[in-house]
């Protein structure tokens, strides 16, 4: 039996089922808790069986230090990508040494592990738990553990605690889509709380935003730039290519204000994958100018578009951010 932070899974006669909960609306939180869980659910149905034979010949010999080890080191090879397992009483203190597949680390015995990630959910009382990823204090890598209950006469004696580096596990391809809803992130406290006491500087970027809007969109439908972001308080702009997308170029204001800035970078058709149009480019620039110039006291510090993957994203003067999608950014319903 094999339980998660969020679902119960057990494997009657080989058989995996999943009890239903209710899940809030998708979103992009949704989704990645929902990828996460796959991709241990996966790694679960592979060690169900080594790990439960592992049980039974721990108990045999429970607590015994020295037959701890020997049987752990024995069972260690039976448990896929496994790097480290070892015992633990019901209170979480180590009794066994850290059984690796090259040697036995003495050193850890007796320790406390009561306060490990792996250790502070609800343990087990039949089968395992397999914890959330967390930074091991031993690798100082993402890490899993699964923790197995050891049982004789049906009474819990202790546990056992498998380790496995998220770099070993062959976790499956599953990407995140890129696309999410309307995202609001509050920025530094100490910003908002004097919000109120600033007024928008006009910058030397605001004397020229036409002309530097007019030669965004140039180099967005004609020149090969997917992603852009505007400093509009510190008159500088930041492109990425797409002939050469791991690095950005930054262009200050008398580079981003000057048309001859798109000889920087070649002729090139709008690309085919953009979910933003290019008709749409200049929209969506425009209403940065808006934002930019609604008021004196809450503007926009910065605006960022990728047309990509369609996600906007807004800093304002109270240092809160927006990360919203084109389409919606463009609608006659989004107000700010």
């Amino acid at each position: 039996m094999f339980f998660t932070d969020r679902q119960r899974w057990q494997f009657p006669a080989g058989t995996l089922i999943a009890s239903k909960q209710a899940l809030p609306e998708p979103n992009t939180m949704t989704l990645i808790i929902t990828s996460i869980e796959q991709q241990k659910s996966a790694l679960a149905a592979k060690l169900v069986a080594p790990m439960e034979h592992l049980a039974q010949q721990c108990a045999a010999v429970w607590p015994t230090k020295d037959d701890l080890d020997r049987v752990l080191k024995q069972g260690l090879a039976s448990i896929p990508l496994c790097r480290l397992v070892y015992a633990l009483d019901p209170s979480g203190k180590q009794i066994s040494a850290n059984v690796a597949a090259d040697a036995l680390y003495e050193r850890f015995y007796g320790q406390d592990l009561s306060q490990r990630p792996f250790m502070t959910n609800v343990l087990p009382s039949r089968g395992f738990i397999l914890s959330d990823v967390y930074i091991s204090r031993l690798t100082e890598r993402p890490t899993v553990t699964a923790v197995l209950a050891v049982l004789q006469d049906e009474r819990v004696v202790g546990f056992i605690a498998a380790d496995f580096d998220l770099r070993d596990l062959p976790l499956t391809d599953a990407p995140v889509p890129s696309t999410q809803g309307w995202r609001q992130i509050k920025g530094d406290p100490a910003i908002r709380q004097t919000v109120f006491m600033q007024q928008r500087a006009i910058s030397e970027l605001d004397e020229h935003i036409d002309d530097v809007i007019a030669t965004i969109d140039e180099l967005f439908c004609h020149r090969g730039i997917f992603h852009v972001q505007i400093h509009f308080s510190s008159s500088l702009a930041t492109l990425w290519s797409m002939d050469d997308p791991f690095c950005y170029r930054v262009h200050v204001l008398d580079e981003i204000i000057n048309p001859a800035v798109c000889l920087e970078y070649r002729k090139q058709p709008y690309p085919e994958r953009a979910i933003v149009r290019p008709e749409q480019v200049r929209q969506v620039l425009e209403r940065f100018k808006t934002l930019r110039e609604a008021d004196d006291v809450i503007y926009l510090r910065s605006g960022s578009l990728n047309i990509i993957n369609g996600t906007i994203g807004l800093t304002f003067s109270c240092d809160g951010s927006h990360y919203i999608q084109a389409d919606e950014f463009l609608s006659e319903g989004c107000k700010f």
